[in-house]
C-alpha cells in the first residue's frame, strides 16, 4: 500500500491495495474504504472497536498489536509501535502534506498561548496576505470558522483543516500546540516555520504526572521546526532558560523584564485602561508597539509575537501595525458591557499562576475593589485548588468560590478543597456558592462604581459540564444579563 510507505517500521499484512479516502480514529465515523487507527485511550481501547470499524467498511487497520485471528481477508493490517504518530503521518500524507505548503507558526506554553497565537495570526496575514488559526477559541481556515472541541485538534482533523487552507489559497496559519497534543502526537506530520515558548507553570499534572514530563512534552515542539526555522523563547521563564540550553539553534530569546541578554526586549512598557504599549528593543534598533489589549501579561504576549514576526522577516512597522489590529481576544480580560455603572471582566484564568497574573494585572489597571468569582474544574489538577483559594483570598477584596466544570465530582467537595486555601489566606470576606449563575448574581449584587467584578476560569467557553451533561453557559452572557436586570 503506497500510503503505508510513510511508516517504514510497520509490519504490514495485506493481500489488497485499497484506495484510502480518509483516516479515522473513531469507529463510529468509519465509512467504506477508510483506514481505522486503533488508539489506546485513557478510558477506552480502540482495539476493542476494530470489529465495528471493519463492519462499517474499514479497508485497513493500524494498531500496536498484531491482527487478531479470523480478521477479514480483505482488510489490510499494519502493526506499529506508536499508532498515534502513525496516524499523524498517514493523515498528513493523505492530505497532501499541507504543512509543507504553508507558513506555520506554533505557540506552546502554559499561559498566553491563545493571545500570542492570535497576534501571530494577524502578523502572518500582514506578511503573507492571509492566515488561518487553530486554537482554544476556534478553528479558522480563512473562509470559515469552526468551534474548537479542544485547543489542538486530533491529527486527521488538523491535516484536513490545513489542507482546506491550501485549497482555498490561504498561505499561512498560527497554531496553539498544547502539551496534550505533543504528548499524543497530534501534530505529527507538521513542521513549523517558527515555534514560540511562552512559559511553564503547573497545569495538566493529572495527565503528565509531574513537571518534568510536562516540560518534556513542550520541548518536543522545537524538534519539529523546518530547516533554519527559529525557536522564540521567553528568557524570563526558568523553563525557557533551560530550553535555550537544550534545543538546536536558531534561537531568538525575548524578555518582557528587559533582560539585556535577550535578543528582543521590552522597555518603557505602559499598561492602563486604554491598553498596553511597549518599546521593542533589539540590536538593529527599537520600535513602539501599542495595543488595546488589557493587562501587564500582554507585554509578554505582544513581545513574543513581535519576536516571532521579526524572526519571520516581517518589517518592524508592519509588526506594529499587525499587533495593533488585534482589538480583543475572546475571554481574555474581556469587558462585559450591559450599561452597568461598574466594570465586569471575564477571563480564562484557571490555574494559580494565571489567576495571580490576572489579579496583578487588574490591580495595576485600577485601584477599585475587586469582587472575584472563580472555581476549579473536577476530575483533574486537584493540586491547584488550595493554591487558587490562597491567591483569591489574598488578592481579591471579596472572593466568591463557585463551580467551574465539576464534571463527575461533587461541586461541594471541590469547594471544600478550595476553601482550605481561602481560610489559609486569612480572608474573612469570601463566599462559597456552588451554582455558578448564583455566584455571578452575588458578585453583581455586591458591585458599585467603586468595584470591578472579575469572573475567572471559563473565559470564552459557552458550556458548563456538570455530571454527564454539557449545558449552555457563557460567563459573558450570564454576567451581562444579570447586570442588565440588576440581578
Amino acid at each position: 500500500m503506497e500510503l503505508l510507505s510513510v511508516l517504514p517500521e510497520a509490519d504490514i499484512h495485506s493481500t489488497i491495495d485499497p484506495e484510502i479516502p480518509r483516516v479515522r480514529y473513531d469507529s463510529r465515523r468509519v465509512s467504506p474504504g477508510d483506514l481505522f487507527v486503533a488508539l489506546r485511550g485513557q478510558r477506552r481501547d480502540g482495539f476493542d472497536h476494530v470489529p465495528e470499524a471493519i463492519a462499517r467498511g474499514a479497508a485497513a487497520v493500524v494498531s500496536d498489536r498484531p491482527a487478531p485471528e479470523g480478521i477479514a481477508a480483505g482488510v489490510a493490517w499494519a502493526s506499529v509501535e506508536n499508532p498515534r504518530r502513525a496516524m499523524g503521518l498517514l493523515s498528513a500524507r493523505l492530505a497532501g502534506d499541507p504543512a509543507e505548503k504553508l507558513v506555520l507558526a506554533a505557540v506552546t506554553g502554559t499561559n498566553g498561548k491563545t493571545t500570542t497565537a492570535m497576534l501571530l495570526e494577524a502578523l502572518l496575514s500582514e506578511r503573507y496576505g492571509g492566515s488561518g488559526f487553530l486554537g482554544t477559541v476556534g478553528y479558522r481556515t480563512g473562509h470559515r470558522e469552526v468551534e474548537a472541541a479542544r485547543t489542538t485538534p486530533e491529527a486527521p482533523d488538523i491535516q484536513e483543516l490545513l489542507a482546506e487552507m491550501v485549497r482555498d489559497g490561504v498561505p499561512a496559519a498560527a497554531i496553539e500546540v498544547s502539551s496534550h497534543a505533543l504528548a499524543l502526537e497530534r501534530v505529527a506530520g507538521c513542521r513549523f516555520d517558527v515555534a514560540v515558548f511562552t512559559n511553564l507553570t503547573p497545569e495538566h499534572l493529572d495527565f503528565h504526572g509531574d513537571m518534568e514530563s510536562y516540560y518534556q512534552a513542550k520541548q518536543r515542539l522545537f524538534g519539529m521546526r523546518k530547516t533554519d526555522a527559529a525557536a522564540v523563547v521567553n528568557l524570563d521563564d526558568d523553563s525557557g532558560r533551560r530550553l535555550v540550553a537544550e534545543i538546536a539553534p536558531p534561537i531568538v530569546t525575548y524578555s518582557a523584564s528587559g533582560n539585556p541578554e535577550a535578543d528582543v526586549r521590552a522597555a518603557a512598557s505602559r499598561c492602563d485602561l486604554a491598553g498596553t504599549s511597549l518599546e521593542v528593543e533589539r540590536a538593529e534598533g527599537s520600535f513602539r508597539v501599542s495595543s488595546t489589549l488589557l493587562g501587564r501579561f500582554n507585554v509578554e504576549n505582544l513581545l513574543a509575537a513581535a519576536a516571532a514576526g521579526l524572526a519571520l522577516g516581517v518589517r518592524p512597522e508592519r509588526v506594529a501595525a499587525a499587533l495593533a489590529s488585534v482589538r480583543r481576544v475572546p475571554g481574555r480580560l474581556e469587558p462585559v458591557e450591559a450599561g452597568q455603572p461598574y466594570a465586569i471582566l471575564v477571563d480564562y484564568a484557571h490555574t494559580e499562576d494565571a489567576l495571580e497574573r490576572l489579579l496583578l494585572a487588574v490591580k495595576e489597571l485600577t485601584e477599585k475593589k475587586i469582587v472575584l468569582v472563580f472555581g476549579c474544574g473536577g476530575d483533574r489538577d486537584k493540586g491547584k485548588r488550595f493554591p487558587m483559594g490562597l491567591i483569591a483570598g489574598r488578592m481579591a477584596d471579596i472572593a466568591i468560590a463557585t463551580s467551574d466544570n465539576p464534571r463527575s465530582e461533587d461541586p461541594e467537595a471541590i469547594l471544600a478543597e478550595v476553601e482550605k486555601g481561602l481560610i489559609a489566606s486569612g480572608a474573612t470576606k469570601y463566599l462559597k456558592i456552588a451554582d455558578r449563575r448564583e455566584a455571578i448574581r452575588a458578585a453583581v449584587g455586591l458591585a458599585n462604581p467603586g468595584v470591578v467584578v472579575i469572573v475567572a476560569g471559563k473565559g470564552h467557553e459557552t458550556t458548563q459540564v456538570i455530571g454527564g451533561r454539557e449545558i449552555p453557559f457563557d460567563d459573558r452572557v450570564v454576567a451581562a444579563e444579570l447586570a442588565r436586570h440588576g440581578t
